[in-house]
């Protein structure tokens, strides 16, 4: 016998139920999945505005507001560069910002719930930021990217945003990330089409690759180097392509940009500058120098993620609950704190990893 919809109503109160236990887990779905960034959103909230202090300051260093912005962040020393093209038609560093939280270890986010904050290269468009977030302003950095995509690598979300707490983010406290979200969106708001986001796991000098010289994620982090040291020489945006699995800079290939990141470089065609050469090919020779003085790197123990030294003496001083109600208006909570108060970077002692990986239910 088949009921029609018209025979079959809940009561009420039970309909009531079914909706209120749809909405939760809805949202927990959306805690699940990812930094919160775009799923509960407060729209009563207007968009961070650049304060004139800070346009003060670019003008200082003769930038623009609306001149183009450039991002470099960095894991192991938990900072954040803002970078704006200034007078002479190349970007200068603008600001450096101390970086809250982050979580995972160094190296690439591959898998969704490992708790890996994203290390690439990544494009932001002004579709990609949000200042509703629930972590006061966020803007998402487009991860999985072409190339990530291609090697099968999942998640979602990846934001940088307010507030310290992280489970795949780079999480800025709401005033810092309020600073950063209006100087990129005036760039953007300029004329920028979208910005450039570097996500490094350390600064890639020769010392530091030598001193991580053992790491498995090494031929990945050469790859990474090459586009930093780009830059470094250069001060401009390198162009960034993908193909033989690896991202390629600053390189014309014959028919055009590759279009498969899987499959091997199309042959390219000579239009690198000499001078440019000649210092990249000085910067390969230094750090193989270096790796070769250093007999064995050593091995860090990834608790979760880092936090900067001076949020970490915040932490301590006044603990989490004081800390978190200081740094985010909507005292969200500072994630994994004792984690957070393990500086694994510091000093020369070598660090074992943790015998029980911490509870992970909410990883991304």
């Amino acid at each position: 016998m088949m009921l029609s919809t018209a025979s079959f109503r809940l009561p009420a109160a039970t309909l009531k139920r079914v909706v209120a236990r749809s909405v939760i887990a809805a949202a927990v779905a959306v805690l699940l999945s990812g930094c919160v960034a775009d799923g509960l959103d407060d729209l009563s909230k207007s968009a961070p505005q650049l304060s004139s202090k800070t346009i003060a300051e670019m003008k200082k260093k003769k930038m623009s507001p609306a001149s183009p912005v450039l991002v470099r962040i960095f894991k192991q020393e938990s900072e954040l560069e803002v970078w704006k093209v200034d007078a002479s038609g190349q970007y200068a560093l603008f600001k450096t910002y101390p970086m809250c939280r982050w979580s995972g270890k160094l190296g690439p986010k591959m898998t969704n719930g490992d708790r890996q904050a994203p290390e690439g290269f990544y494009h932001v468009s002004a579709g990609m930021l949000n200042p509703n977030s629930q972590y006061y302003a966020s803007f998402n950095l487009g991860y999985p990217n072409r190339l990530e995509s291609a090697l099968g690598y999942t998640g979602d979300a990846l934001m940088v945003h307010g507030a310290c707490s992280s489970s795949g983010c780079y999480a800025m406290t709401d005033q810092g990330v309020g600073e950063i979200y209006a100087i990129v969106q005036k760039a953007l708001a300029g004329g920028q089409e979208r910005f450039q986001v570097q996500a490094y796991p350390f600064r890639m000098t020769a010392d530091n690759m030598a001193l991580h010289k053992d790491d498995p994620n090494l031929p990945f982090w050469r790859t990474l180097k090459q586009g930093y040291d780009a830059f470094e020489f250069t001060r401009r945006q390198p162009k960034v392509s993908v193909c033989g699995r690896r991202y390629v800079f600053n390189t014309e290939f014959e028919g055009g940009e590759p279009t498969d990141p899987l499959a091997a470089c199309p042959p390219a065609m000579s239009t690198a500058d000499p001078n440019l050469m000649a210092k990249l090919d000085a910067e390969n020779k230094k750090v193989e120098i270096a790796m070769s003085s250093v007999k064995s790197s050593a091995v860090f123990a990834y608790v979760d993620g880092g936090m900067h030294p001076s949020f970490r003496a915040l932490l301590k001083k006044n603990g989490a609950n004081k800390m978190a109600a200081s740094i985010s208006g909507i005292k969200y909570p500072v994630s994994r704190p004792d984690a957070a108060l393990a500086d694994p970077y510091a000093g020369p002692s070598i660090w074992k990893p943790a015998a029980k990986p911490e509870d992970s239910t909410s990883d991304r």
